[in-house]
């Protein structure tokens, strides 16, 4: 009998010291990315507003870089900052400067000549008609470009895990990707709320008489500074390694809740995105990291798979997964899509995944040549008896296999074909399908039995040790509950495992999860 359902309240109490390292993370980075924006946008917007031939330029810079969509603008940063703190903060700094450049402009500008006539007249110089005329009149202006660039950087802030700067992003996408809901809201409810109590501190703080209160104004970036340090502070760790995990892994059981389980594994440990832990790991910015076992980027940057002796790891069987509406919509679909049974091995879909991560080739050359090489390629027909809607998640050897699918359909059916590639994680890709917004994905056993069926950890043991009987269990239970046919596995297993540098693994004769537990015991 499967445990009762938590609630958020409850989940949140188990949760609540992580809960709150991450909300402190998130204020870090708000804060010092912030008391950056301010200490760059108040003077630009001055010297804008003095010069203002310079303001089109300036703020149309400004404008451009907020434009640029966060998760690439990050991107943009590691390369320059590597992961961390750093790169975040850079990209918040830069989000943030545009209302306040504008608003500081936009404040002085306003002002009336006479007003700056008359400062002139009793004898003030530049500098005191700015800091004693110019600035209190504009204030409650430059305060609303303030008030505006906090509450975008709490948003953007949720971004950072994947790069390894922590915050509450790591709850939201962790609980997208593990379709629990309560992971999502114990992020995003912090979030929101962290957003809505700046935003009314400040709007307290701009209806405050500059005069009599501006030595606190003038204070407050700092204590927003020194309340942002305590994030960049030093940390000690007991543990001589450091690991990086997706937000995925660390909410799984078959992930960080199992190696703490059945290895009692105690690593110094980051959350980060996928998309940059296995350079960081080449790089020796991670000792250890979450991969997956068909990733060509494990040949790419030499690395090597820790054996899981004691079992954690349940198979992780590529099949398509499609609504059995779909199969009496489309009757030659199943047949064409078993064509793909059993025809890529681990190794085949390592190298697949190799040629587009470190390679570059697009997902579509990839998939064509190996359907050549396979006399799986036809040309395809034309089809107008209808359109199937295939759907991918975020990660490459997704986009291989949907382009896969895509070119059997049109080369063996007279059925048209969309793509909804890219969909994110598990919870998005699945809803979609059982929303009837796609047609079929490509799955995985592991993914579906942990991540959508989540059974008792009676069942859960007695299934994982063999690959047929974790695909029986859950080609049965998707078809009684969601009315979902799991079609005939690829052949490939894309299983969670460990890895470390090839070098590092045998420097410390480091081999499996257990002998890295006993090396971090004796370090």
């Amino acid at each position: 009998m499967d445990e009762p359902q938590q609630n958020l309240w409850q989940f949140m109490s188990e949760q609540s010291d992580k809960l709150l390292n991450q909300t402190f993370q998130h204020l870090g980075l708000t804060f010092i990315s912030l008391f950056l924006a301010v200490a760059i946008g108040l003077p630009l917007g001055i010297l804008i507003a003095r010069k203002r031939k310079l303001s089109g330029s300036v703020l149309a810079v400004a404008g451009i870089l907020q434009t640029i969509p966060s998760i690439a603008l990050l991107g943009f940063m590691i390369p320059l900052l590597g992961i961390g703190a750093k790169p975040a903060i850079v990209a918040l700094l830069i989000y943030a400067l545009l209302p306040i450049i504008r608003n500081t402009y936009t404040g002085i500008v306003g002002i009336s000549s006479e007003v700056k006539e008359a400062a002139k007249a009793m004898g003030m110089s530049e500098m005191q008609i700015l800091l004693k005329v110019e600035l209190p009149i504009a204030m409650p202006v430059i305060l609303a470009g303030i008030r505006t660039a906090t509450v975008i950087n709490v948003g953007v802030a949720t971004l950072a895990s994947y790069i390894a700067a922590g915050g509450l992003g790591e709850f939201i996408f962790g609980g997208i990707s593990l379709n629990n809901t309560n992971m999502i809201l114990a992020g995003a409810i912090p979030a929101a709320l962290l957003a809505i109590i700046l935003d009314a501190l400040l709007a307290v703080i701009q209806k405050m008489d500059f005069k009599k209160f501006r030595k606190f104004l003038y204070a407050f970036p700092i204590v927003f500074l020194i309340l942002g340090a305590f994030y960049l502070l030093p940390k000690a760790y007991g543990s001589s390694l450091t690991a990086g995990f997706t937000p995925e892994f660390m909410g799984r059981q078959d992930g960080d809740l199992g190696l703490k389980k059945e290895y009692g594994l105690k690593i110094h440990t980051i959350v980060i995105s996928d998309a940059v832990m296995y350079k960081a790991a080449y790089e020796k910015k991670l000792d250890v990291i979450s991969g997956y076992s068909t990733d060509g980027r494990l040949k790419a940057f030499d690395l090597t798979i820790l054996k899981d002796d004691k079992g954690i790891f349940p198979p992780y069987y590529a099949a398509p997964i499609v609504r059995e509406s779909s199969l009496k919509k489309f009757p030659d679909l199943e047949s064409v899509l078993n064509l793909l049974s059993g025809k890529i091995t681990d190794s085949i879909m390592t190298d697949l995944n190799y040629r587009t991560d470190y390679l570059k080739q697009t997902p579509e050359r990839v998939a064509k040549d190996f359907l050549i090489k396979n006399d799986l390629y036809k040309s395809p027909r034309g089809g107008k008896n209808g359109v199937i809607r295939i759907g991918s998640k975020i990660f490459g050897e997704q986009y291989i296999l949907a382009e896969m699918y895509r070119m059997l359909i049109q080369g063996n059916t007279d059925y048209d074909v969309a793509t909804k590639t890219g969909l994110g994680g598990t919870k998005i890709c699945f809803d979609a399908l059982t929303n009837d917004q796609i047609d079929f994905y490509p799955e995985y056993t592991g993914t579906g039995l942990l991540v959508l069926l989540k059974p008792d950890p009676k069942i859960f043991k007695s299934i994982t040790h063999d690959k047929d009987s974790t695909y029986q269990y859950v080609s049965k239970q998707f078809s009684e509950q969601f009315k979902i046919k799991w079609l005939k596995p690829i052949g490939f297993n894309n299983s969670y495992a460990l890895m470390m540098r090839r070098k590092q693994s045998k420097d410390l004769a480091v081999i499996s999860i257990t002998t890295l537990q006993q090396y971090l015991d004796k370090n």
